[in-house]
């Protein structure tokens, strides 16, 4: 369970809420497990709120103002702990990634955002966000550009992910950046070995996945988490019953999958069909 005996306070608001909870935790005589059970959940949960490795929670930093008589004080904490640049059901996905030592994607419809180009990304934000300004659009390119930067620096996870085919046959921004995309997947699955892409093909049937976006997450130093996606919601899976259940269904779609190297012919088959929609039009 996590113990942060060396968190400075200061280091940042995640930081400062983690010293704090911990703080009033102590005060109160409790333990770990002795507050996850007030607030149902697992002691470990509540480790990594003091540890600053999980985004607080607005409806759980309420029940521990109530419980240690704390006013709105580990709430109004919690607010400014999180704020983040992506969109709130997903900045805890997002903080995990970045700890995260190998990250499995199953990929239903579009491209894993860790993979797009920014042409790619800018259609995707458009169609998702048809109302939003230019520099809102803009600003969503340049953190998933940000993202990204994840699969080439020094602490890179393995990354291995799973395209339904039906990725590669959407068109988003034009046939010409369809082509761009998909080729740099080719090449981001060729240059880095640490990356491995597979596609489910339309033959391979129904699978648990084809309407859920799913990202599996190990770690170095704690229990493996899901995260699923639909359109403008996600949720964080830890419960290990749960997880298990992702990690077999994952299995089996990785089973069903063409091989890295069919699949790596199969995009670059899809990019040049997209070139020569180009030349049709």
């Amino acid at each position: 369970m996590p113990q942060p005996k060396e968190l400075d306070p200061y280091t940042n608001p995640r930081a400062f809420y983690g010293c704090e909870l911990r703080r009033l935790r102590e005060a109160a005589g409790l333990s770990q497990e002795q507050l996850g059970e007030r607030v149902f959940c697992s002691g470990s949960y509540i480790g990594q709120f003091e540890s600053a490795n999980r985004r607080p929670q607005i409806d759980m930093s309420r029940v521990f103002d109530q419980l240690f008589g704390s006013g709105e004080h580990l709430e109004r904490l919690c607010r400014l702990a999180g704020k983040s640049k992506v969109a709130d059901y997903f900045a805890d996905a997002a903080e995990l990634e970045q700890r995260a030592t190998v990250i499995n994607e199953f990929a239903p419809m579009v491209i894993p955002g860790m993979l797009q180009t920014p042409a790619y990304a800018r259609a995707l934000t458009k169609s998702v966000q048809r109302f939003a300004p230019n520099e809102v659009v803009e600003q969503h390119v340049t953190t998933r550009m940000e993202r990204a930067q994840l699969l080439t620096g020094s602490d890179r996870p393995l990354f291995w992910a799973i395209l339904h085919e039906a990725s590669l046959r959407v068109t988003l921004g034009g046939p010409v950046a369809m082509h761009d995309q998909l080729m740099h997947l080719v090449e981001m699955a060729r240059t880095h070995p640490h990356i491995i892409l597979q596609v489910l093909p339309f033959s391979g049937g129904a699978h648990p996945f084809l309407n859920t976006m799913v990202s599996l997450m190990q770690f170095a130093d704690a229990p493996p988490v899901v995260y699923t996606e639909g359109s403008y919601t996600g949720q964080l899976v830890d419960e290990p019953a749960l997880v298990a259940d992702f990690q077999s269904s994952y299995d089996l779609a990785r089973a069903v999958a063409l091989s890295p190297e069919a699949s790596l012919a199969l995009i670059e088959s899809a990019a040049k069909e997209h070139a020569a929609d180009e030349h049709r039009t």
